[in-house]
């Protein structure tokens, strides 16, 4: 009597509500390597002849279905879609709802995000050069290790955000809100932070030669061993920032 397929005897997994593409493959590929498994043993369980042919098959099936998973560069703009690594150039995005997307590794030069919602979006290892976010929600993003240059972030929420180690080469950040922000050993040469909120936010070890910080508010800000050559400071109350030296002031 043949036996029979072995998922069939397969225990039965228990119901869950996964949320998200990326939970939903770590699932496919737990059932997959769980199918690999059995169909292996099966095979070996069988005469020589056809053990050849169904151990054949369980490659075949293991190799096309446990390939590492990528995002869908044609997926539609929605709030949790992933387009990391994608190439997304000179799209209008202004005012899009693109809340937890993820966009890590993409090229999204050019592009237009002004006014768009992008909170808690990963933006890390981006290439943003001369991209717009003018007014965008960037509150709580990943946006460590960015390359951006020339890019426009003027009246844009980056509450808490997370620019670790980021490369921002003559970037716009006037009137952006940047409180809790963490900018620590990154690189701001030339940036615009004039009229920012930069409370508390987190600039140690950060590169800010030349930066423009006139009107800024930066009480709470930790600038612990950042590089402040000729920054712009007029119109700041040095008293509430920490860390600073008189090194750095002059």
């Amino acid at each position: 009597m043949p036996v029979p397929f072995p998922c069939l005897r397969c225990p039965k997994r228990p119901a869950r509500n996964v949320i998200g593409r990326r939970a939903a493959r770590v699932d496919i590929a737990r059932a997959t390597l769980y199918l690999c498994s059995m169909m292996h043993l099966h095979a070996h369980s069988r005469p020589a002849l056809p053990r050849l042919g169904l151990a054949g098959l369980a490659l075949m099936i293991c190799g096309a279905l446990a390939a590492p998973a990528k995002a869908d560069c044609s997926d539609r703009l929605a709030p949790g879609v992933d387009w990391s690594g994608c190439s997304k150039e000179k799209l209008i995005l202004k005012g899009s709802k693109m809340d937890g997307m993820s966009f890590e590794g993409a090229f999204l030069s050019g592009s237009d995000f002004r006014g768009a919602s992008l909170q808690g979006a990963n933006l890390m290892r981006t290439e943003l050069v001369r991209t717009t976010f003018a007014g965008a929600d960037l509150t709580d993003a990943k946006l460590e290790k960015v390359l951006a240059s020339r890019a426009d972030f003027s009246g844009a929420s980056l509450r808490s955000a997370n620019l670790f180690k980021a490369e921002f080469q003559r970037v716009n950040f006037a009137g952006a809100d940047l409180a809790g922000a963490n900018l620590s050993d990154g690189d701001f040469n030339r940036n615009d932070f004039t009229g920012a909120r930069l409370t508390g936010a987190d600039l140690r070890g950060a590169i800010i030669a030349r930066g423009v910080f006139l009107g800024a508010d930066l009480s709470g800000a930790d600038v612990s061993r950042a590089f402040l050559y000729k920054a712009r400071v007029e119109g700041v109350d040095l008293s509430g920032i920490v860390g600073l030296t008189q090194a750095q002031a002059d």
